[in-house]
């Protein structure tokens, strides 16, 4: 194998409602509203023998799939872990759901593109 590092990644999305429950009162946060996500986990290293490929993508894209199901058309709010349910703690949430599974998981980067904001982690 070579010495040569990739990163590979795979996209999912999730529709989902939140409110930030520690803002000011009259800010729109705080009011229950809902957003189109989509989540990109990035997994790097090094090839692996036999099969010449840092991680298996079809495996990744099942957990990271499985994961935001857990998400879709839910509360935010409700799932431990996100009772603040900023793009922080989404990335946050994911990272420790995939981490066992991908010990090369190097980045998740979790996004609202419908208003242009997104976030991501390093690990």
């Amino acid at each position: 194998m070579t010495s040569h590092i990739f990163e590979i990644t795979k996209v999912a999305t999730f529709d989902a409602a939140h409110y930030l429950p520690h803002g000011p009162a009259d800010s729109p946060y705080t009011r229950l509203h809902g957003h189109s996500f989509q989540v990109e986990a990035t997994v790097g290293g090094a090839p692996q023998a036999p099969m010449g490929w840092v991680a298996d993508l079809a495996e990744l894209d099942s957990a990271l799939r499985a994961v935001a199901l857990e998400l879709d058309h839910g509360l935010l709010n409700e799932k431990a872990g996100l009772e603040s349910p900023t793009l922080e703690n989404i990335c946050l949430y994911f990272a420790e759901r995939l981490k066992a599974g991908f010990p090369g998981l190097t980045r998740i980067k979790v996004s609202r593109p419908t208003i242009g904001e997104s976030c991501a982690l390093s690990l």
